[in-house]
C-alpha cells in the first residue's frame, strides 16, 4: 500500500497476494501478517496470513484471507507455487474463495492466476500478472464470474537506495488503473515509501524498517470517495541452515 498498490514487479515475502510470478525470487522461509482498517467503511477490513518456504524443486506458499465481517465477508485459502529460470520468475496461484451473506447464504469457487517479474537489467525490471486466468464462476449461478484482472508495470533503480514502479491495472468489467510508486532507503534497513493512484484517485505513505530477522511496516492511503485506509504488516524471515 505505501507504494501506491504498485507491486507487479516486486518480489518479495507478499507476492503470494500480488504478482505471483516475484516468489520465484524468494530464498528464505518467512511467516507473514497482515491487517487493513478503513476509518469510513466499517465491516471493510482485511487481514492475511501466509508462510512461504523455497525448496529445491520449487518456491512454495500458503496463505489465507478475510476481508469483511459477519454480515458480508470473503475468505481466501491460496496456495501458490514458483520458481526462476534465467532472468525470469515466474508463478501460479490457486484459489478457494468463499463468500457469505447474511440471509443469503454461502458461495464458494476455485480460481487460477498466473505471473511473471523478468530482470532486463540490474536497473530495469518488468512484471505482470493476471488472476482469475480460469474465468471461474460461483458454485451456485451459471453467470456470476469472479473478477478478471490483467496487471503490467515497469520498474527502475537508478541507484541503490532509489526504486521506482509504475502499473496498470485493468478489470475487465471496469476502466484501467494506473498506480505509481516510490521506495527511498532513509538509513540502512529503513525504508520511506509514497505514491499515487488514477482511477479511484488516491494518494498512499509509507514506513518501514528490519531488525534481523523482523520487517515491520506502516501505510497509509487516503482517497475523497473513502477516506483513509491504515495498514501494519510484520514479517519473520526464518534463519538459514547450512551444512
Amino acid at each position: 500500500m505505501g507504494m501506491g498498490l504498485a507491486s507487479s514487479t516486486l518480489a518479495d515475502e507478499w507476492s503470494l497476494f500480488n504478482n505471483i510470478g516475484g516468489i520465484g525470487k524468494i530464498n528464505q522461509a518467512s511467516s507473514n501478517f497482515t491487517y487493513e482498517v478503513k476509518t469510513l467503511l466499517t465491516g471493510a477490513n482485511r487481514l492475511g496470513a501466509s508462510v512461504l518456504v523455497p525448496t529445491k524443486v520449487a518456491r512454495i506458499g500458503l496463505g489465507i484471507s478475510r476481508f469483511g465481517d459477519d454480515l458480508y465477508s470473503e475468505n481466501q485459502i491460496s496456495l501458490g507455487f514458483g520458481n526462476t529460470i534465467g532472468n525470469t520468475s515466474l508463478g501460479a496461484r490457486a484459489n478457494y474463495i468463499q463468500y457469505r451473506v447474511e440471509g443469503l447464504g454461502t458461495s464458494t469457487a476455485t480460481s487460477f492466476d498466473f505471473g511473471g517479474i523478468s530482470q532486463l537489467t540490474p536497473q530495469v525490471s518488468v512484471g505482470a500478472y493476471i488472476t482469475n486466468i480460469s474465468q471461474s464462476k460461483l458454485s451456485d449461478t451459471d453467470h456470476q464470474q469472479l473478477p478478471t484482472k490483467l496487471v503490467a508495470g515497469f520498474g527502475f533503480r537508478p541507484s541503490e537506495k532509489i526504486f521506482l514502479v509504475t502499473e496498470i491495472e485493468k478489470d475487465l468489467d471496469y476502466m484501467a488503473t494506473w498506480h505509481n510508486g516510490l521506495e527511498y532507503i532513509l538509513y540502512k534497513k529503513i525504508f520511506f515509501r509514497t505514491g499515487f493512484s488514477m482511477n479511484p484517485n488516491a494518494a498512499y505513505f509509507g514506513l518501514g524498517g528490519q531488525k534481523k530477522n523482523l520487517k515491520i511496516d506502516y501505510a497509509l492511503s487516503y482517497s475523497h470517495v473513502i477516506g483513509s485506509a491504515h495498514q501494519a504488516t510484520a514479517t519473520y524471515l526464518f534463519s538459514s541452515t547450512k551444512k
